[in-house]
């Protein structure tokens, strides 16, 4: 089962979100197990939910096996099957959904029992980057969302522009602000559509929203069980069916309970915690506004404050020749209103440089948008980046702005735009060059006040001589030109940010500071780093959550960084996992023998094995050891 080991610390890295993970983790516990079943459940109270199966039926996971499991905190046996809880107390996850892992196989409790330890560690990482990155996200969206708030201090304005924001930010069917009349008792909730005078006014203990206003705490109602809890009578009224809530107190700077905000039926199943995050975030900012609809000072100083906080993320860590003339370079470019290309390989921080010159810039109070070109389809790219009208299509229910309008004032960052179809070339060059874009199934020309800045690791040169990118676009586009240095050629930069991440990531982990060993900081400097500085920052985030020892040792990295300076090798192979560990093994010592120039001894040291225990090894793997002294 060790062999799980660097499989898992992979895909942590590299899955994109939490289902992806349990596809692929699901197909490795069966084979490392030789498990006849495999299911993993996740208790969203008061409802079980099934993430992913291999072997059994929907109705045959023994769900009751699961509760015990997660009621007691340990692992659970019962006629073959074993239940194990992910997440245990040693990690603290916000929210209220938990994981366990369900497994028919002849194994051992101790051996699963170490099985879920480990799938928990990896887990752990994918969570934590999944919500980092979420709350990126959501940062940038209140950012954008607060803007609008600042064009009107008319309350009935606001309160349509807030709930359509609310609706926009968490997919939600419609919302309300209810507000509450304290001294009469009473809440009036506005936009309520389905309502004739467009305000509804209700008793202020009844239903969801009387909760959340007498008790300050956020409800989410979803499932049969909470759904009895819906005032059915308020649905009559506006002869709108309610499925799920999501309500959250608006309470005042000063603390002072103001009334609550509501959004109604995800459009995607139920409200999550991160959800709830969002809109209690949004709330705050919210009830500032309302507060004061004439002055808007408070309003303005948290979005200041917002707009710090998300600057300070986009820190160009380094002190290499190479690094400070791209620091001096975006310091020069960025008070200026030029175009921007950013050149570089995979992972050299085209984003992170994006994000520099957007908050250096007179633009940092407006949104930053990043869109990925490779990620859209051509018949999606105009509707993306330019919005639509109701109708324009089959699936335009309603109107919806594009890209270039949600980044009005601010900066839209075009992600690899080598990949963007001739067709999107031509209608992207159109609204560079006209400064307006028109949505789709509309007449009516919207001016575009946006800096552009794109990224590409392509040579757009030679696309341009292949016909494949347009000569027009490209000169448009290559107003200035940017190339970021890969990271194997910026010196002790490794050093320096292999500090600042691990630093960061332990302070998230709640643990202190790791240092690194002398043979430790050899092997991060010997690593070419094929994935630059994104495959450094994944690293560091497994060692601060991963490591069980008081600094980081050589042995720690032996799985992560491959003697070759690329994993790819390990995992395009046809080779069975009992011959690629012995090759990968062979390899490595190899290498290390090579690096210590044939000194067993200090290439024993390296690998953190005794001197007689390497040779053991070596005549074990069929390695010629006659010639080594």
């Amino acid at each position: 089962m060790t062999d799980m080991v660097p499989n898992l610390l992979r895909l942590s890295s590299e899955v994109p979100g939490v289902t992806e993970f349990w596809e692929l983790v699901a197909d490795l516990i069966q084979q490392s197990l030789h498990a006849e079943s495999v299911a993993v459940v996740q208790a969203t109270p008061p409802e079980w939910s099934l993430v992913c199966t291999r072997g059994v039926g929907r109705g045959q996971v023994p769900l009751e096996l699961a509760a015990e499991s997660l009621a007691n905190g340990f692992t659970a046996g019962e006629r073959g099957w074993f239940a194990g809880p992910l997440l245990g107390e040693s990690r603290s996850f916000e929210g209220n959904s938990s994981y366990v892992l369900l497994v028919r196989s002849p194994c051992k409790e101790a051996q699963f029992a170490s099985l879920c330890n480990r799938v928990s560690d990896a887990l752990a990482i994918v969570l934590n980057r999944v919500r980092a990155e979420a709350r990126a996200d959501r940062l940038q969206t209140i950012l954008a969302i607060t803007h609008e708030w600042h064009q009107t201090n008319e309350m009935t304005t606001l309160l349509m522009r807030m709930a359509e924001a609310a609706t926009r930010l968490l997919e939600a069917e419609r919302a309300s602000i209810f507000l509450w009349d304290r001294p009469n008792k009473t809440i009036v909730g506005r936009p309520a559509l389905g309502v004739a005078s467009g305000e509804l006014r209700l008793p202020d203990h009844v239903g969801i929203v009387g909760q959340v206003i007498q008790t300050g705490e956020p409800r989410r109602v979803s499932g049969e069980l909470d759904a009895r809890e819906i005032d059915r009578a308020v649905d009559r009224q506006t002869g709108y069916r309610t499925r799920t809530i999501l309500c959250v107190p608006l309470v005042s700077p000063r603390g002072e309970r103001l009334g609550a905000f509501e959004v109604l039926n995800k459009k995607t199943g139920a409200f999550s915690y991160e959800d709830q995050r969002a809109l209690v975030e949004l709330a705050s900012y919210a009830a500032v506004a309302l507060q004061n609809t004439q002055q808007l000072t408070d309003l303005l100083e948290r979005h200041e404050r917002m707009v710090s906080e998300a600057a300070r993320g986009t820190e160009l860590v380094g002190e290499s020749p190479a690094i400070q003339a791209v620091r001096a370079t975006v310091r020069r470019i960025a008070e200026t209103d030029l175009t921007v290309l950013l050149l570089g390989e995979n992972g050299t921080g085209k984003e992170v440089v994006a994000r520099s010159i957007h908050f250096g810039s007179r633009r940092r109070k407006h949104p930053f948008l990043a869109v990925n070109c490779a990620a859209l389809a051509e018949t999606l790219l105009e509707s993306e980046l330019f919005g639509h009208e109701k109708g324009a299509f089959t699936d335009a229910h309603e109107a919806r702005p594009g890209k270039f309008e949600l980044a009005e004032g601010g900066t839209l960052f075009l992600d690899e735009i080598g990949d963007m179809s001739l067709a999107g070339q031509a209608k992207l060059l159109r609204v560079l060059e006209e400064k307006t874009i028109v949505r789709v199934g509309g007449s009516r020309p919207i001016h575009a006040d946006v800096r552009i800045i794109a990224a590409t690791n392509q040579k757009l040169a030679e696309l341009v001589r292949a016909k494949r990118f347009r000569e027009d676009l490209y000169f448009r586009l290559n107003v200035v030109s940017l190339e970021l240095p890969p990271l194997r050629e910026r010196g002790d930069d490794v050093r320096l940010l292999a500090d600042h991440f691990l630093n960061h990531f332990c302070r998230r982990a709640g643990r202190r500071a790791l240092p690194f060993s002398g043979m430790a900081r050899k092997r991060l400097e010997a690593h070419a780093w094929p994935g630059n500085v994104r495959e450094l920052r994944n690293l560091m985030e497994r060692l601060a959550y991963l490591t069980s020892g008081e600094r980081i040792e050589a042995e720690d990295l032996a799985f992560i960084l491959s003697p070759s300076g690329s994993s790819e090798e390990w995992f395009s192979s046809s080779l069975d996992l009992n011959d690629a560990t012995h090759a990968f093994q062979r390899k490595y010592i190899q290498r290390a023998i090579e690096l210590a120039r044939g000194n067993v001894s200090q290439a024993a040291a390296s690998l953190g094995v005794h001197r007689s225990n390497l040779y053991r090894k070596m005549k074990q793997l069929g390695m010629e050891t006659s010639e080594l002294a």
